[in-house]
């Protein structure tokens, strides 16, 4: 139904509404019957019936109406999300006493106090499923533990006095032991200081990533950074070891701090070495360098900085120079360390196997006329997702990094035509992101990975989150996983992202929140890339129009305040997007080396939005300039 008429009277707006009404109210009564078998809480059942009204208010363009029913003063029907059918009778009841059908006026004050009970079920659904609120704000924080939170008790109780609120646990990292210790730290932490803390325990699910890749050489890179003249004003670091392990190259931790590249070097000549001392040898390029060497970390641990880029392979000659003694040298031979992942770089146009069988990927083979004579390839991380994949479809890699279409499908795999890489080219890791956003792919929702993190989940957490979800079935099933273990009334987060996901929410919640404490995360990343980027901004509100109309509660995540996070300052954009944040019911933050810091800018920004911004609504606090 559409309302396009410009001009307008009274009378005929009034039956315009009247009409809706009627409507709305035919589709609430279909929607309902179909649903009612699934409304085992009974508790929930208003608010499927709003919901059911807000689908049958959405099914009709309103635009035009809209706009007549503003130029009158009247609620334009943009924030009866929470109470489709109370804003819809108070709308016709001011029409009538416009147009002169005077309706006993009792009935308006009904109505408001009617509409503040059904804006009260929300903030009754998200309490059930989150806790209670903090003192200062409504919107409460979520943050993904690392694997750190299992070992230093201090860093989790510093995120609980900092304002986290839930803490969340990635089934597809570290394992039971550490979850269990995770979990332990948080509720001591809630004794000692006096906040309560949700846990939720994500399953990873149908998630499809790329497979390992081969080892590349045995080569070890000392790189620098440069300012504009080419001075060095970050150098190569690397750790001399003397444990007996093999190095390894630099690496970043499971909280985003980089480590240094480390050697393997003989006992008796680190012993010898001293702060200040230089270490020059000559690179794989027969390039002379020199370590400094910084400090020494342990009796077994040296640091050395070099301030020009090398190349160092297993037994290169280190030559040990006594600081006091410039003739005085000992020489060493670098031992074993473990090579790099082989880089395996994609170009746009090129060829990309997405090989069935699971075997190391590795790069593009070339002649000696520069010619290929063998694609790159990588392997998917489930065999079973080339059975739903056509010619023609797109494919995503690395959370969008790197497009491709898929030329054809073989005995081998999916050949991809690379169709988006920079120009530098794009290096194709092992456990990335596959999304395949033109094929109607049907894997199970839980895989023995899942159903095993899920017993763990049923002692430990309050709350699991269920990751790709694509319909009601998907809730149903782990609905029944719950109730096996005993565990019939556990929480429920349905992570949406996939436009099956968006397309089937009403029913996806329907079947969570009529069986549990139930809500929603929006899981930006995927979703993102799934329905492509220039729509996130339009699907993320419908998300949560809908959650509103069905008063449950929302999450608000991936990349908020992701600079922040990782390092330190905080893009325009990232903190415009936290101010959006405050219309959920939750926000979540991604964990990295400054998340106390983002904790704080995230209070400061949320606690001054709710002032001003009550979910779709303005709020005109004096304004202070």
């Amino acid at each position: 139904m559409a309302y396009t008429r410009a001009t307008f009277n009274l009378r005929e707006l009034l039956e315009a509404v009247q009409l809706l009404r009627t409507s709305v109210s035919e589709t609430q009564r279909t929607l309902l019957h179909k649903w009612r078998p699934h409304l085992k809480n009974r508790t929930f059942i208003p608010s499927a019936t709003n919901l059911a009204a807000y689908v049958g208010l959405r099914r009709n363009d309103l635009r035009a109406l809209q706009q007549q029913l503003a130029t009158l003063g009247l609620s334009s029907l943009g924030r009866c999300e929470a109470h489709v059918l109370l804003t819809l009778d108070s709308v016709i009841s001011a029409l009538q006493h416009m147009v002169g059908d005077i309706r006993p006026a009792r009935q308006i004050p009904k109505s408001a106090q009617a509409i503040g009970r059904d804006e009260a079920l929300l903030k009754r659904h998200t309490t059930r499923l989150l806790g209670n609120a903090p003192q200062k704000r409504w919107t409460r924080f979520m943050v993904t533990m690392p694997s750190e939170a299992a070992e230093e008790y201090l860093y989790v109780r510093d995120l609980l006095v900092r304002g986290m609120d839930c803490a969340r646990i990635n089934s597809a990292h570290d394992g039971d032991v550490a979850w269990r210790k995770m979990v332990e730290h948080v509720r001591r932490a809630e004794r000692e200081t006096g906040r309560s803390c949700k846990i939720i325990m994500d399953l990873a699910g149908p998630k499809l990533r790329t497979s390992r890749v081969a080892p590349g050489p045995a080569v070890l890179h000392l790189g620098v950074k440069r300012d504009e003249r080419g001075v060095t004003v970050q150098p190569g670091q690397v750790i001399l070891d003397a444990s007996g392990a093999p190095g390894c190259g630099a690496t970043v931790n499971k909280i985003g701090q980089r480590v240094p590249a480390r050697l393997s070097v003989p006992v008796a000549w680190l012993e010898k070495i001293k702060a200040g001392d230089s270490i020059l040898f000559e690179d794989l390029r027969k390039r002379e360098r020199e370590l400094i060497v910084v400090e020494r970390l342990s009796p077994g641990e040296v640091l050395a900085s070099c301030e020009a880029s090398a190349y160092i392979g297993i037994g290169t000659t280190l030559r040990h120079q006594v600081k006091r003694n410039k003739d005085d040298h000992a020489t060493a031979l670098t031992g074993d360390f473990i090579p790099p992942p082989a880089k395996v770089r994609v170009f746009e146009d090129d060829l990309l196997l997405l090989t069935r069988e699971d075997v190391a990927g590795k790069p593009e083979k070339r002649n000696a006329a520069g010619k290929v004579t063998k694609p790159a390839h990588i392997a998917c991380s489930e065999a079973k997702v080339f059975a739903f994949l056509k010619a023609g479809h797109k494919v995503w890699i690395d959370d969008g990094r790197i497009g491709a279409v898929i030329e054809k499908l073989d005995k081998q795999g999916a050949w991809l035509r690379i169709t988006r890489a920079r120009q530098q080219g794009e290096i194709v890791g092992a456990e990335k992101g596959l999304n395949f956003p033109d094929s109607k792919i049907s894997l199970p929702i839980l895989n023995d990975d899942d159903l095993n993190a899920l017993d763990c989940a049923v002692e430990i957490a309050d709350i699991v989150g269920l990751s790709f979800v694509q319909s009601a079935d998907d809730i149903d099933r782990l609905s029944v996983e719950l109730q096996a273990r005993g565990k019939p009334d556990m929480g429920i987060v349905a992570k949406i992202e996939t436009p099956s996901g968006v397309k089937n929410l009403p029913e996806i919640i329907i079947h969570g929140a009529g069986r549990h404490p139930f809500g929603v995360m929006i899981a930006r990343g995927d979703l993102a890339v799934e329905i492509g980027y220039d729509r996130l901004a339009e699907i993320q509100e419908e998300i949560l129009w809908l959650c509103e109309a069905a008063h449950v509660p929302v999450i608000w995540a991936t990349q908020v305040l992701e600079s922040m996070v990782k390092q330190d300052i905080p893009s325009r954009a990232e903190i415009t997007d936290a101010a959006m944040a405050e219309r959920a019911e939750c926000v979540m933050l991604n964990k990295g080396p400054y998340i106390f810091n983002a904790l704080d800018v995230l209070d400061s920004v949320v606690s001054r939005m709710q002032h001003h911004q009550l979910k779709k609504t303005a709020q005109f606090r004096a304004l202070h300039w």
